[in-house]
């Protein structure tokens, strides 16, 4: 297999980009986009000098591989028709609506040895590799994910919205067992929740506080690591790294205490000494490459050559086990006393909230 033929399902907000992207990459030949309304079907295909179709069933033979980027209520339709035909799939965060429907979509692939990649972005975000490259053995971590609310993705909550994200980046760093799980969560803009607070408890002992919210002014994306090595902070919208660790000079002593003891000591000449001399900071340089693109090539490969996805189904299946946890917990916390059920005090009960 030279260039591998793809096609991209649905071409909205993301998928467009998916098609741009793969009608660049030279292993690449993009045969069509599959998209139910034809004014933005037939834009995108003309701009990406491919084919345009209504239904994606109509692609499935003319095909090596698809991505796919409907609804996140429509993944187990559009993935799974696409996994029974035999085709690899990257299908966009978060696997599937429900843990049942990702379960169904991880077990299909791999009954059928199929690629079953998922779209985890952040993984290929440089930030977030030169941070794993860091980050050693984390025994606290601070995630943040704030965002402006886009009106999209309005089927799901922020948490499988853009909590999943940093849950799937937890899990991955800590490499242990979650014990315990509490949250809250409120909405605003009605329906789902909004914003989230969830703390998870690992069984090594380390412990992870995790904010996701979509009604926010400004974006803000930054994940803070503390373990016995030091800390490591990374904005991972503006790619900015700096990891602090004690110096040779803090190791071996004498320590800023013993100096600020001895009489005559001036102590604000030390705190001028800590940052640098006494806590060594490295701000390593991060690269501009673009995270779509990457995990988009890296889906390539991985089908032309066999290999295992980054984050699979399996990663992606344990992130939505820890969602589940943390979507409980949001709906049992008690607000004024009562049950919530709704997710804080101006949340509208949805369907699956009443069922």
């Amino acid at each position: 297999m030279t260039r591998l033929r793809i096609a991209v399902i649905g071409v909205g907000a993301l998928g467009r980009h998916h098609a741009r992207i793969l009608a660049g990459l030279d292993s690449v030949d993009l045969i069509a986009v599959a998209e139910p309304d034809p004014e933005i079907g037939r834009s995108v295909a003309e701009s990406c000098g491919c084919a345009h179709l209504a239904d994606f069933h109509d692609l499935l033979e003319d095909v090596d591989a698809v991505t796919v980027a409907v609804p996140t209520s429509a993944h187990l339709a559009v993935a799974g028709d696409c996994l029974k035909a035999g085709l690899p799939v990257m299908v966009e965060k978060p696997i599937a609506a429900t843990l049942d429907d990702a379960a169904l979509l991880v077990d299909l692939a791999d009954r059928q040895k199929l690629v079953l990649q998922v779209g985890h972005v952040e993984r290929f975000n440089p930030a977030v590799e030169a941070a794993f490259g860091q980050i050693d053995r984390p025994r606290y971590l601070q995630i943040q994910r704030l965002s402006p609310f886009a009106f999209r993705s309005t089927d799901i909550g922020v948490v499988h919205d853009l909590m999943i994200h940093d849950l799937e980046l937890a899990l991955a760093l800590v490499e242990s067992p979650i014990r315990s799980v509490s949250a809250f969560g409120v909405s605003l803009m009605g329906g789902h929740e909004d914003f989230v607070q969830a703390r998870l408890e690992f069984s090594n002992g380390c412990i992870a506080d995790i904010s996701a919210s979509r009604v926010h002014p400004e974006p803000q994306r930054v994940l803070t690591s503390w373990s016995a090595s030091g800390c490591v902070h990374v904005d991972l919208h503006t790619r900015q790294l700096k990891a602090f660790r004690p110096s040779p000079a803090l190791l071996s002593g004498p320590s800023p205490l013993e100096l600020a003891a001895v009489p005559g000591a001036d102590i604000e000449a030390l705190k001028q000494r800590v940052f640098g001399e006494f806590i060594s900071v490295r701000e390593p340089e991060i690269s501009d490459a673009d995270a779509l693109t990457d995990e988009l090539q890296h889906f390539v490969d991985c089908v032309k050559h066999g290999r295992t996805p980054l984050v699979g189904g399996p990663e992606a299946l344990r992130a939505m086990v820890a969602a589940d946890q943390v979507l409980a917990s949001v709906n049992a916390h008690l607000w004024d006393g009562h049950a919530a059920g709704a997710r804080g005090p101006n949340a509208r009960r949805t369907t699956r909230q009443a069922a």
